[in-house]
């Protein structure tokens, strides 16, 4: 199939079905880039809002390089991968130290900022700066794949290599940006994973896949690994009319958000058997307690693993101390600090505030 004419096409039917979205509606790369980072790993229904409220309170990246790290992540509370937001942040402070505060137009310069890799670099260079760059998503791999009959697996070096040269050959040197809108939202909504429009696709009599039974077997990609299994284990420990949380400072997982004090465990435990644990010991050591109550398991899945938790509700004495990095805090002012997903769901399935009135 001749470039000229897949792009002819696609831009046709782009012309009367692309999506309404608001960062569509601007050239400014510092607008096209949050939503850009936003929208990894998050559905557009729901980073709309987001994106709304984080440029209305970053309106220019001045202003998000001079934030302070708990004021980003709080306003990226719920959308998860609290990373994006982290390398948002330090992404801006380069940009403001080495750019003067003028996102780059340069696609060597752009991909060489934190958390920005070759679609996202792409897309801001050519939605931005109108410049060549094939953009490479999940909906551009399962289009190209099925169109071109591409059967290497999308996320190896060879079929890697194989749809960048492909991208590159097709892409509209003239409008690159319309084009990679066009084809992304081609694939979000009309080449899609499940039922694809087939039967009315401008592609059909072209399609590899179609012609040849293979959509349901395209784009193709290597055996999922096995994701790893953590046992987490939470204590709410409540002092009176405070309750105690410390934040991760590790690198891993929710890097610089709050959570209750935690005991990480291989295998999945029961309440003795955590009592055991060095953990446990050395929390309490000599400290008096009072379990008050033990939640069901709660399941949170992130790309290479699956966190397992359990929250255990204590009552603890008066007179009892504790780690320096446990801070205690009031009930009213919880809200002010940013916790993972996985505690609002506990949080949201057992009202706090009338537990604690109890005591």
């Amino acid at each position: 199939m001749e470039s000229v004419f897949f792009q002819t096409v696609l831009l046709h039917w782009y012309s009367h079905n692309k999506r309404d979205l608001p960062w569509r509606h601007t050239l400014n790369p510092y607008y096209i880039w949050v939503s850009e980072i936003i929208l990894q790993q998050t559905r557009i229904a729901q980073g709309t809002d987001y994106y709304y409220r984080f440029i209305k309170h970053f309106p220019d990246i001045k202003k998000l390089a001079e934030a302070q790290t708990d004021e980003v992540l709080k306003l990226w509370e719920g959308l998860g991968y609290y990373s994006r937001a982290r390398n948002l942040h330090s992404a801006a402070k380069t940009i403001l130290n080495d750019y003067h505060g003028i996102f780059p137009s340069d696609y060597n310069k752009i991909i060489k900022l934190k958390g920005i890799g070759k679609y996202t670099a792409a897309a801001i260079a050519s939605f931005s700066f109108n410049q060549p760059y094939a953009v490479l998503d999940g909906n551009v791999f399962r289009v190209l794949s099925r169109i071109f009959g591409i059967e290497l697996p999308v996320d190896s070096s060879p079929g890697r290599s194989t749809f960048e040269k492909q991208a590159s050959e097709l892409l509209d040197k003239d409008n690159p940006g319309l084009y990679n809108q066009a084809i992304m939202d081609f694939g979000a909504l009309h080449c899609t994973e499940r039922n694809p429009k087939c039967l009315v696709c401008p592609f059909n009599t072209e399609c590899f896949a179609y012609k040849n039974q293979q959509v349901d077997f395209l784009p193709v990609r290597k055996k999922k690994v096995e994701k790893k299994i953590r046992h987490f284990y939470y204590l709410v420990m409540i002092k009176k009319d405070k309750c105690f949380i410390q934040k991760r400072t590790k690198q891993d997982i929710w890097n610089s958000l709050f959570e209750f004090p935690l005991i990480e465990s291989e295998h999945e435990l029961n309440l003795y058997q955590l009592k055991e644990t060095a953990g446990w010991k050395q929390i309490f050591n000599e400290n008096k307690y009072d379990i008050l109550l033990t939640s069901r398991i709660f399941k949170h899945i992130l790309t290479h693993q699956v966190i397992s938790a359990k929250f255990i509700i204590l009552k603890v004495g008066e007179d009892g101390l504790f780690s320096e990095s446990f801070k205690a805090v009031h009930l009213a002012e919880m809200q002010h600090y940013t916790f993972p997903r996985l505690i609002h769901k506990f949080l949201d399935s057992l009202s706090l505030g009338n537990y604690f009135e109890y005591f």
